[in-house]
């Protein structure tokens, strides 16, 4: 997925960590044989491929997480929708630059959520009409919860695994506390926490416009996709962080609400009952953070920009 992944836990000295770590990475590296865009061959690219109309038999993570994906497409009014793979790739976000040609493309075609034009029948998925599936949004979220699952299947309950920056606290940390967790700012040009998390048995993921975005007659535009227009949002949050018990679930809705924006996003939150973080910035760089639901504040508060090197 072109980054790294991590696991810390705490075993008995005799333990030997070199089996568990190898586990680990064969199952990240599933996700990415099945789920990437950027590999021909992988699974999704098959399906992508595939003619209209014919039934597909797929690996049971990838059923697993189209499943998720099209769950939280229908929540949330199509605002998540893993049927952007022409749109992605027109502006220059996968494997190949930006093409002025397929941009024209993709945001002339008419739009069809990806729940109205895909089926999936247990381990086997057939589309009903032209679509290109991306999984960008939700994959790596995937991946963190198969880097907790194979620590559970090892008999470690107490761990903070990750991919990216999206993070899943299974039990306790250190001294029986729970795992401390950064929410980073958004910043365009370094790292830099804007404020701190404690989970327990929770998956937390950010969405934001400050890493990955092209730059249009001189305005950047960053890499999550208005499935309306078949273009990069115009007007986002900073980010959208999203607690969920699972980390494909927080990396899917982190999404979603980035797309609905910052009112129509807590609103959505409110009605889905989805802890969610909104940050935004001013023409002077000040954050302001929105919080919705139990685990963050209703109110909102100005921070200053971050300092220092």
């Amino acid at each position: 997925m072109g980054t790294r992944w991590s696991a810390l836990f705490f075993a008995p000295p005799e333990f030997d960590p070199a089996t568990v770590q190898a586990d680990l990475q064969a199952a990240v590296d599933a996700v990415d044989a099945q789920m990437s865009t950027w590999r021909p061959d992988s699974d999704l690219m098959c399906l992508n491929a595939a003619p209209v109309g014919a039934w597909q038999d797929i690996p049971s993570d990838l059923a697993r997480v189209l499943t998720v994906g099209l769950a939280i497409g229908r929540a949330s009014g199509g605002a998540f929708d893993i049927g952007q793979g022409e749109a992605v790739r027109a502006w220059g976000f996968g494997p190949a630059t930006a093409d002025p040609q397929a941009i024209r493309a993709a945001m002339q075609a008419p739009h069809r959520p990806v729940h109205a034009v895909l089926e999936l029948d247990g381990g086997r998925v057939r589309k009903i009409a032209p679509i290109s599936l991306d999984l960008n949004g939700i994959a790596k979220g995937h991946g963190v919860d198969r880097l907790a699952e194979v620590l559970s299947a090892n008999g470690i309950l107490d761990a903070l695994v990750g991919i990216d920056g999206e993070m899943r606290a299974m039990g306790l940390g250190p001294g029986g506390r729970p795992w401390t967790v950064a929410v980073e700012a958004p910043d365009h040009h370094r790292r830099a926490p804007h404020s701190i998390l404690t989970l327990q048995d929770a998956a937390v993921a950010t969405s934001g416009d400050y890493r990955h975005w092209v730059t249009v007659q001189g305005r950047d535009l960053s890499h999550t996709m208005d499935p309306a227009r078949g273009a990069p949002l115009l007007a986002p949050p900073a980010s959208v962080t999203v607690i969920a018990p699972t980390c494909a679930e927080a990396d899917a809705w982190a999404t979603a609400l980035m797309v609905k924006g910052v009112d129509a996003g807590a609103d959505l939150a409110r009605q889905a009952g989805i802890d969610a973080l909104f940050l935004t910035r001013d023409d002077t760089g000040v954050v302001q953070g929105i919080g919705v639901g139990k685990l963050f504040s209703s109110k909102s508060a100005a921070t200053a920009p971050a300092v220092g090197d």
